[in-house]
């Protein structure tokens, strides 16, 4: 049979696992948040266009294809 005391240190063991998952899930990044140098230089350009006014809407572009 198992002892009383083994089993409260696995018990105890388990929580403290949990209690650091939940500390890792708290502090770690969302990898979809970070942008490469590529997509950095394509949304600066997309913020460039929209200031000066370049950006087709989704309806006129499907008009020019035909869609």
């Amino acid at each position: 049979m198992v002892e009383a005391g083994f089993e409260e240190k696995v018990i105890k063991e388990l929580d403290s696992i949990k209690k650091q998952l939940t500390d890792i899930r708290e502090h770690m990044v969302d990898v979809d948040c970070i942008l490469t140098n590529k997509e950095r230089k394509l949304l600066d350009k997309s913020y460039e266009h929209q200031k000066k006014e370049k950006l087709t809407s989704l309806s006129e572009f499907k008009k020019e294809l035909g869609l």
